[in-house]
């Protein structure tokens, strides 16, 4: 491998081009601006060498904004800097894709899609779809499989970066990453231990792979009310993996796409006597394990009456604002859906 370029080499010179149009001069700069009064002057200065072709520039861009977006709780993070990571992203994604490395412009773009903004979504998209088009004649040929299942199983198993998260987050060993799929396969083949096991957690799937987006209808009974789609998520994970006892606010439609998993429903009325927890970002979850109840901690629990299914592919559960829920995978690998409105 030879050293990267530290400026515009004549083979990344229309590469360098298309990344200086992806987004327009008048977003550009006003997005340059709100990066600088953020006290972003490096980036700035690195992000004009990038437009300009110069892909060491574009990573340290990158690295700057992807620091400001761990400098704190997520909910804290400064828009300008989601932005700014975005916008990176593109830049290195087509620099790379200039070079020929089209696997690492792709991964680029997938960070880009889910750790940054709304404001360069289109253009991630657009970049996605045009470099992805570079594909061999194989991968044309996988991609047009004619089953509705095989194109989403040869949509999440490109080798993307996905959201992944350990095995529910009220377990003490929980945590989030950002893993490959094909890694996230090769930690559910090769883990015994239940505290390790992955489980892709009400992720923007279809954001960051638009595809897949196109084959759900949301069904026209969704806004009979007049209110609003909120969130479109998947959930996938093997055998075992649980979301534990919590509520929502807003209505919810939960479709299995791919295997089974045990559905438990507590009505509204039964919160007090489910023990929410008391923090504030916790509140909507409840303190009992249904999968080992404690009958002497949490008595209330005991004799409490409620719904209970298994979801078999191609069925879909409403679950009704506040109503409390819980789901275990019965099966070796499965595939969820939800979508949640007012």
């Amino acid at each position: 491998m030879g050293e990267e370029p530290g400026g515009a080499a004549p083979g990344l010179e229309k590469a360098a081009e298309t990344a200086a149009g992806l987004v327009d001069e008048e977003r550009r700069a006003a997005l340059l601006r709100r990066i600088t009064e953020e006290g972003g002057f490096a980036y700035v200065s690195s992000a004009e060498k990038a437009a300009g072709g110069d892909l060491r520039a574009a990573e340290a861009a990158r690295e700057m904004a992807w620091e400001q977006l761990h400098s704190g709780p997520w909910h804290e993070v400064v828009p300008a800097w989601r932005e700014a990571y975005a916008m990176a992203c593109l830049h290195v994604a087509e620099l790379r894709a200039g070079a020929g490395e089209r696997k690492e412009a792709l991964r680029a773009l997938d960070m880009g899609l889910i750790m940054g903004g709304p404001l360069l979504r289109r253009d991630l998209d657009a970049a996605v779809e045009r470099i992805a088009a570079g594909k061999d004649t194989e991968d044309d040929a996988a991609a047009n499989v004619g089953d509705c299942a095989d194109k989403w199983w040869e949509g999440i198993s490109k080798n993307r970066d996905l959201a992944e998260v350990g095995k529910n987050y009220l377990c003490s060993e929980w945590k989030q990453e950002l893993i490959t799929f094909s890694q996230f396969l090769e930690r559910i083949q090769s883990t015994n231990c239940p505290a390790n096991v992955p489980y892709l957690a009400q992720h923007p799937l279809f954001d960051q792979i638009r595809e897949l987006r196109d084959d759900i209808m949301i069904p026209d009974y969704c806004f009979a009310g007049g209110g609003e789609l909120r969130s479109l998520n998947a959930w996938f994970g093997p055998l075992g993996t649980v979301t534990p006892l919590h509520h929502d606010p807003h209505h919810n439609l939960f479709a299995q796409v791919v295997g089974r998993k045990y559905i438990r429903l507590y009505p509204a009325s039964a919160s007090e006597n489910l023990y929410p927890h008391a923090e504030s970002m916790l509140s909507n979850s409840s303190q009992v394990d249904l999968d080992n109840i404690d009958y002497q901690e949490f008595p209330k629990v005991e004799g409490l009456d409620f719904i209970d299914c298994v979801l078999e592919e191609g069925e879909m559960l409403y679950i009704p604002p506040k109503w409390w829920h819980y789901g275990l995978a019965i099966s070796c690998f499965v595939l969820s859906v939800s979508t949640a409105g007012v």
